[in-house]
């Protein structure tokens, strides 16, 4: 599999979800008046929350295949994944990530 950014992985995994009837968030970084970047709420969220009515809520973490996690997202993942549906995926995870968002 030739590389793939985390920015294109994202826009793929977006993509799969539109096309199966999901609703998508993703937050995004804000910049400040300072030229600095700022998020809101806590530090580690993951990339994507997915619904949909019928299929259930996913939270995911995206890297590319060398990607690694940090502290904080490994806490978000080990607490939401307790209580939701929860993963880490990587572009070689593609084939299981269009199963798990067609099926029901």
């Amino acid at each position: 599999m030739l590389p793939i950014s985390e920015a294109s992985f994202m826009q793929q995994v977006k993509a799969l979800a539109y096309l199966h009837g999901w609703v998508v968030h993703h937050s995004q970084p804000s910049m400040t008046r300072t030229g600095r970047y700022m998020t809101m709420g806590s530090v580690g969220f993951p990339d994507l929350v997915m619904a949909h009515q019928d299929k259930g809520v996913i939270f995911a973490e995206l890297k590319t295949e060398k990607g690694k996690t940090t502290v904080a997202q490994d806490y978000w993942r080990s607490s939401l994944e307790r209580h939701a549906e929860c993963y880490l995926w990587r572009p070689s995870d593609l084939d299981f990530i269009a199963q798990r968002l067609a099926s029901c």
